[in-house]
């Protein structure tokens, strides 16, 4: 089959897919935006598209929309020119929801199949939406905007032909009539690559290397910012380093915002929260590593002691599965999108996301005894192994939904 995917920062969602369709003798192209210079061996093309400033005030409710349904619009006059240009027809498109740039790819190729990565559904009530009070109530304002910017997520989905999503609480978000065009496949852990490693070890900014075995708490995310609970964590930190003198934390993300509003002070989340707790830390053995290569994370995780995941109701990370693959003891938030993994004392810990106490007490207990929590450890890994493992599971269950698309 001919198969093009669509992801304005393509590879993403397909970085495996593509090269399993390609050697299963599929003609598989990507399109992406020109921003995006990643490069894959996907025969790739690009789109550029220049985004119009909103004006707020002219748009209102419909701000977001106007913005995603621009980029469709590109999208779809670069398809459209592909096809008449180079007669170009794809059997199956699959493409992610989340930009827009599927909307209106039917109207160019109405014969083919359109599937969509259907990841999130925002709600105006009962997920991230009003789940921090430290941010404030959602006010009736604030749960409008949420609800309306499901405008294009739903579009997508109806004019598809099917969607998946990657946990069951992630299509949960989506209203019953879209829900049942959408089946659940997660995009998968290799764990070949994420393996317990009892002699990996990870060399800090300053010149030390941690090994297994160490005792190492740490935190993984994108970015450093409240949707990821960092606040949460960080505010744990001074009682755990205190009650635990040789730990050592270490940190990974950005200083940019994946999701939610950014800071109002102009300072970043990291830096925010880390001001509020410094005067009661020893930074001496709080690291904080940026964004790292992927081989670094995985070696961070098979350092790890004790590995914190907070999330609010929203997407769930990659990283936590991943470290759970390496046989992390993963200390997870106890919100929705955690709980459909991790079952607290069988596989992992649950805390709940704000109980800072609650917090600081289970992960200085995870770091003094380790020995304790090895069952834990085993299990997670077990866990990836028999539900969420690239290879034998999830690939061949995504290769087959591509190809049931056919038109």
């Amino acid at each position: 089959m001919k198969i093009l995917l669509v992801h304005q920062n393509y590879p993403a969602q397909f970085l495996h897919l593509a090269p399993e369709l390609r050697r299963r003798g599929h003609e598989v192209t990507a399109l992406t935006d020109l921003t995006n210079k990643r490069e894959t061996e996907t025969p790739t093309l690009r789109y550029k598209f220049e985004a119009q400033k909103v004006d707020p005030a002219a748009c209102r409710l419909g701000r977001n929309y106007t913005q995603q349904s621009d980029r469709g619009v590109v999208v779809a006059r670069a398809c459209k020119r592909l096809r008449e240009e180079k007669g170009y027809v794809p059997d199956v498109i699959f493409g992610h929801s989340g930009w827009g740039e599927t909307l209106f790819l039917k109207e160019v190729w109405p014969e083919a199949r359109l599937i969509v990565y259907a990841e999130y559904y925002y709600r105006g009530v009962g997920a991230d939406t009003g789940f921090d009070p430290e941010f404030g109530a959602a006010t009736f304002d604030q749960v409008m905007i949420a609800q309306g910017r499901t405008a294009h997520l739903g579009q997508a989905l109806l004019h598809a032909d099917a969607g998946v999503s990657p946990t069951e609480w992630q299509a949960s978000t989506y209203p019953a009539p879209l829900r049942r065009m959408i089946e659940v496949i997660f995009d998968g852990v290799d764990t070949a690559v994420m393996v317990p490693d009892g002699s990996a070890s990870v060399t800090l900014p300053d010149g030390r290397v941690l090994r297994a075995g160490d005792e190492v708490l740490t935190f993984v995310n994108r970015n450093l910012e409240p949707y990821r609970g960092y606040h949460s964590f960080m505010r744990a930190l001074p009682d755990v380093l205190a009650a635990r003198p040789e730990a050592q934390v270490v940190i990974v993300g950005g200083n940019e915002v994946s999701y939610g509003n950014p800071p109002p002070d102009g300072i970043s989340w990291k830096d925010r929260f880390l001001a509020e707790v410094q005067d009661r830390l020893d930074l001496s053995r709080v690291h904080f590593m940026g964004k790292v290569p992927y081989g670094v994370f995985v070696n961070i995780m098979q350092i790890s002691r004790a590995h914190a995941y907070l999330t609010y109701p929203f997407v769930l990370s990659w990283s936590m599965m991943e470290s759970m693959a390496a046989g992390a003891l993963v200390v997870g938030s106890d919100t929705a999108p955690v709980r459909e993994v991790i079952r607290h004392g069988e596989n992992g810990l649950l805390v709940d996301f704000f109980d800072v106490a609650g917090w600081s007490r289970v992960l200085t207990e995870a770091l003094a005894d380790p020995d304790r929590y090895m069952p834990l450890r085993k299990a997670a890994r077990e866990t990836v192994l028999q539900h969420y493992d690239l290879r034998r599971i999830c690939l061949p269950r995504m290769v087959d939904f591509v190809e049931r698309g056919r038109a």
